[in-house]
């Protein structure tokens, strides 16, 4: 049974950090891309991050490059999202998806707001 499950959202106030994880059970973590989207009340699900198998390479989003990071650890199935400098605009819900070929796997979501 394939699961992933996010964690680490929270409430932070604006110019602070979260870690997002994302724990994959249920498929060969290591032979899928990964990546974090997020979806804002009343928008479009976006890509946040991407980062290929090995992690040797990674994309972002023009609205977060230099604030997020992204990782993987192939050990221990995980997936992170290292998020710094957080604006009211990055309040969403967060994702992770797992792709290797059609097979595309989401999350249950993790909310993040960034609020005073």
């Amino acid at each position: 049974q394939v699961q992933l499950v996010e964690s680490g959202g929270g409430l932070v106030q604006p110019g602070g950090s979260l870690r997002l994880s994302c724990a994959a059970s249920g498929f060969t973590f290591s032979t899928y891309v990964m990546n974090w989207y997020r979806q804002a009340p009343g928008k479009e699900r976006e890509l946040v991050a991407t980062i290929t198998r090995t992690g040797g390479y990674t994309n972002y989003a023009d609205s977060v490059k230099g604030r997020f990071t992204i990782s993987r650890d192939n050990a221990k199935n995980t997936l992170y999202l290292q998020m710094n400098s957080l604006k009211p605009e990055d309040t969403a819900v967060y994702y992770c998806s797992a792709v290797f070929g059609n097979a595309n796997y989401w999350g249950q979501g993790t909310q993040v707001t960034v609020s005073s």
